[in-house]
């Protein structure tokens, strides 16, 4: 039997430390797919952490007292006539809207119970910048408060006048008419309302020449505009303005409030302003939330969101909530409990509703 030569040893020594070493450097298969399924989680991890899903999270809002203050400064202030004690809250709700939502933070705000995820452009149309609707809310959050304010004024009995809130650039009234003018005549027709303004033009045709007795610092005036064709299929002459009802008092009214948008929260600031200006006490100690769009005229409007309000509203104490009419189907599916539900269609019968608590008789309920 032959014994291997001293060379042949140190070769197969030599080729055995070389295999060794390329094992140390190649994966198994097993190995690869390890490393594989690690990157895998931990690429789909930071797409769940970091990476916008296409929705929105809608939940619970603050809500704030506006016969309180915020900052030392009261929501709802009237300044040059008299006022009277308050007690109790009116608190107005809102709707708390996350506009960046990753895949993760999406499912865990959906697990949570308290929010629900709807599609982006529902809230955000396709072209719209953040800017741009932080603005649009931002503006209805403004007209509400004008609104709401000749709602709370016409009511107690104060007049109210016309005045142009915009002129349409390029219109046939641009540049004769401004923003800030107030209304008297419109084609031989009486200003009272806003909506005189509309009818004083509904038997002009394109081409015509009415004139406008208006109001501007102080000094009235007389002006002439002819009326152009209409953008949309209206067959009457066009002006382009845009005449709104204002409070016409010698006192002021200011709602002092900021980084809130939109328009739910008129009801609430026509009840704070009846309730400054007059001794009934509406609240009466307690704690009452509510919502609603309101026009100049003081009928009430749906809102939405009335869930996530009537959650916001109960964990800030309020055992009373005013629920514009339109949404006390959706609203009495599921309360909270302990949360009465008044249906309101106007603020006289949201006044009248508030009365009859206080003094214990039956209220309109959803």
């Amino acid at each position: 039997m032959s014994t291997p030569s001293k060379e042949a040893t140190q070769e197969t020594d030599a080729a055995a430390e070389q295999r060794a070493k390329d094992e140390r450097w190649h994966l198994s298969r097993r190995g690869w797919t390890v490393l594989l399924s690690f990157l895998i989680v931990i690429t789909l991890g930071l797409v769940g952490a970091f990476v916008p899903v296409p929705f929105v999270a809608l939940g619970p809002g603050p809500t704030y007292n506006t016969l309180g203050s915020v900052d030392k400064t009261e929501i709802v202030q009237v300044e040059g006539t008299q006022t009277y004690p308050t007690t109790g809250q009116l608190r107005m709700t809102t709707v708390s809207l996350k506009r960046e939502v990753t895949l993760f933070s999406a499912f865990g705000l959906w697990v949570s119970g308290r929010y629900a995820l709807a599609p982006r452009e529902e809230y955000i149309k396709p072209g719209q910048t953040e800017d741009e609707v932080q603005q649009q809310n931002v503006k209805m959050f403004q007209d509400s408060q004008s609104d709401a304010e000749v709602a709370a004024l016409r009511y107690l009995g104060h007049p109210v006048k016309v005045v142009v809130s915009e002129v349409t650039s390029g219109a046939p009234a641009d540049k004769i008419i401004e923003p800030g003018d107030r209304l008297l005549r419109v084609n031989g027709k009486q200003i009272v309302q806003q909506d005189d303004v509309i009818s004083a033009v509904e038997s002009t045709r394109p081409g015509q020449a009415i004139e406008v007795v208006l109001q501007r610092n102080g000094q009235d005036r007389t002006v002439s505009v002819t009326l152009g064709k209409a953008p949309d299929d209206r067959q009457q002459g066009y002006m382009g303005i845009r005449g709104v009802d204002r409070a016409d008092v010698p006192f002021k009214t200011t709602i002092h409030l900021q980084d809130v948008g939109g328009p739910s929260a008129g009801l609430i600031f026509s009840l704070a302003i009846v309730d400054r200006l007059t001794p009934d006490d509406l609240a009466g100690g307690q704690p009452i939330a509510g919502t609603g769009e309101i026009d100049v005229k003081g009928n009430v409007g749906p809102i939405g969101g009335i869930g996530f309000k009537l959650v916001a509203a109960a964990e800030d104490g309020a055992k009373t909530f005013l629920v514009p009419a339109e949404n006390c189907a959706e609203a009495k599916a599921d309360p909270p409990p302990g949360l009465q539900l008044i249906k309101v269609e106007n603020l006289p019968g949201a006044v009248k509703a508030l009365e009859d608590r206080k003094a214990g008789r039956p209220v309109p309920g959803c």
